[in-house]
């Protein structure tokens, strides 16, 4: 029988909090992290707005940018466990923005180095998947299938993006995704964030003998591919985000519905109308599926990091007890067609369900 898979630590670093609790208070009194970049000037001779965490030197750039966003996380996440855990054990799995321009295409690597170099033969097996805002939800999916077959003790799953390059900035704005409200700018793009997210999972087995505090149950995972992308020429009607969803909500327990759902909908109206048509579909599952949380307009697109981020969210507002109830599902969509989804249970409504 497949082992429970639990999520015992939290770790954030976002424009709008340096932690996990900070971070989730400032989403839900609804704190904005937007500014104006310091130079980046947009095509309407205006500076451009961005979600730009502020104890960071905005010319700090490139790997270093985004080692400073996910190494203090990694930290936090794994500061809630007391006990030992074999490398053999101990897996990471690391979420990143897909190829863009303005990204080390060594970007991948450069992080893994720096992550083995900071945590030195802590973890015995890394993976990485390199899909934007699905990523993080990815890595998620692969750490909970060998964590419920029990060849893991535990995984740690990381996130992190920074849209801030000057170079990608640009290319944003170039594609009409950048949000402007200048009369050559578009109402309709997001503004560019950038997060580090950490999330630490164990199974069921090894809970009590780290010293860890169950914050959620994992209950069901869905990935798919979306054939129908943004910026080509076909109409996306959420067919891949449909198939995700399906997936992650067959382990719904019997007679339940979602009462939370979190997901990266940045004000692209592609985004909305992919969620439209899936909501139709699976509108039975949810209390209220257009009743979904989007900080997006807190810490900005936050694109590799936001899954986890939203996960984050789910299992502090279960824990602090304003969550509108026990079921919580989080969604991504990358650009390049990754759909991915998590269905998160709260430790008592999981207890009962085993």
């Amino acid at each position: 029988m497949a082992e429970q898979v639990f999520i015992t630590g939290l770790g954030a670093t976002t424009a709008v909090g340096r932690s996990a609790p900070a971070s989730a208070a400032a989403v839900r009194a609804g704190i904005s992290g937007f500014a104006q970049h310091p130079f980046m000037i947009d095509t309407a001779g205006e500076p451009m707005r961005a979600a730009i965490a502020p104890w960071l030197d905005i010319n700090l750039q490139g790997v270093d940018r985004l080692q400073a966003l996910l190494l203090p996380a990694m930290e936090e996440a794994l500061s809630s466990i007391r006990g030992h855990i074999p490398a053999e054990r101990f897996a990471f799995a690391l979420g990143l923005p897909c190829a863009r321009p303005g990204l080390d295409a060594a970007l991948g690597a450069k992080l893994m180095a720096s992550v083995q170099h900071k945590f030195a033969g802590r973890f015995g097996g890394v993976a990485s998947f390199a899909a934007g805002h699905a990523a993080g939800l990815m890595g998620l999916r692969a750490a909970f299938t060998r964590l419920s077959q029990g060849t893991l003790d535990a995984c740690l799953v990381a996130g992190v993006d920074s849209w801030l390059e000057p170079e990608t900035l640009e290319w944003l704005e170039s594609q009409d995704q950048l949000h402007g409200a200048g009369p050559l700018n578009n109402a309709w793009g997001f503004i560019p964030g950038e997060a580090g997210a950490a999330l630490l999972l164990l199974r069921e087995g090894v809970v009590a003998e780290l010293g860890a505090t169950p914050l959620a149950s994992v209950l069901g995972v869905g990935q798919a591919l979306e054939a129908k992308r943004i910026k080509t020429e076909t109409v996306c009607i959420g067919e891949g985000l449909t198939e995700a969803l399906r997936a992650a909500l067959a382990a719904l327990p019997a007679g339940t519905q979602v009462s939370d759902v979190y997901c990266d909908m940045n004000g692209e109206p592609y985004r909305a109308d992919e969620f439209g048509f899936t909501a139709l579909r699976t509108k039975q599952h949810f209390a209220s599926a257009s009743d979904f949380t989007a900080p997006a307009d807190c810490w900005g697109d936050v694109s590799a990091a936001g899954g986890l981020l939203h996960l984050m969210l789910a299992c502090t507002a279960s824990h602090k007890g304003y969550a509108k109830g026990p079921l919580a599902l989080a969604w991504g969509s990358g650009e390049m067609g990754e759909r991915a989804a998590v269905l998160l249970a709260s430790t008592s409504t999981a207890r009962q369900g085993a």
